[in-house]
């Protein structure tokens, strides 16, 4: 076989395999990057669980990147959804309750910072939930990464499940969820021998860490390390990022993971 035959026999075969790849359904839980009638037979074989993860885009100090809950969100459900089995992941919610706008308070005292209205966003995430009912999910759970709409994840959970009584549709926003990445994070990082003062409750060691296991590029790590201690005005809250690291941050999503695992499974196993 001559040199240019070859190479048109390897450029076919190339050909096909490509065509091949295209052509099957990508290994993902993404439901974003699946087409709807792959989404009707994955409902239609027993893919009746959608997590949606909700994130939210605020100032997180001067070292992370403001999109910080959006993509931990997303990281975390998507391994939630794995560990699950039959589970798909809805896009992220990025748009939350983050204070008023006038005068801005709480982070939108911060750019870069977005807010909704309380009651917006428990309709957006009402309309969401229904959606998926409509389609034939039976579990909708919704995954808060941020402790300031937390009560309107349960206003809204009770007010579906209120309307779907008897249609065997269910919502859940597990709380294991933010308190493993929370008070539960704060007690793994104690044990490591990190200080209270360190920890915080907002940018601190325990979101930064987590922040670099989930998403390291979002986190300005080289200034970080030389900065001064950051103060409530720089937009950290009672902790101190400068120790914070991949390791420690891992530690927490393996906590979240399993414990949120653990309570969907209890929950459905209930029904």
């Amino acid at each position: 076989m001559t040199a240019r035959r070859l190479r048109c026999v390897l450029a076919l075969v190339l050909l096909a395999a490509a065509h091949a790849a295209f052509a099957q359904t990508p290994d993902t839980v993404q439901l974003q990057d699946l087409t709807w009638t792959e989404l009707r037979d994955q409902v239609r074989a027993g893919t009746t669980t959608v997590i949606i993860p909700i994130g939210g885009t605020e100032q997180s100090g001067p070292y992370i990147a403001v999109g910080k809950h959006n993509r931990r969100a997303t990281v975390l459900a998507e391994r939630i959804a794995r560990g699950l089995g039959h589970a798909l992941v809805a896009p992220t919610v990025a748009y939350v309750p983050e204070g008023g706008t006038a005068p801005p308070t709480s982070h939108m005292r911060f750019p870069g910072t977005i807010t909704l209205p309380d009651g917006a966003f428990e309709q957006l995430l009402a309309s969401a939930a229904q959606s998926f009912a409509v389609h034939g999910f039976r579990t909708i759970v919704f995954l808060g990464d941020h402790g300031g709409y937390q009560k309107d994840l349960q206003h809204v959970v009770a007010r579906l499940n209120r309307q779907w009584a008897g249609t065997g549709a269910r919502a859940l926003a597990p709380p294991e969820y933010y308190a493993a990445s929370s008070a539960g994070y704060a007690r793994i990082l104690r044990r490591h021998g990190i200080r209270d003062d360190e920890i915080g409750t907002h940018a601190g060691l325990a979101d930064t860490s987590l922040q670099l296991a989930v998403a390291p590029q979002m986190v300005r790590l080289d200034r970080l390390r030389h900065a001064p201690k950051p103060t409530a005005a720089d937009g950290v809250y009672g902790g101190d990022p400068r120790r914070a690291s991949a390791a420690l941050g891992q530690l927490g999503v393996d906590a979240i993971v399993a414990r949120t695992i653990e309570a969907i499974r209890r929950d459905t196993a209930g029904r």
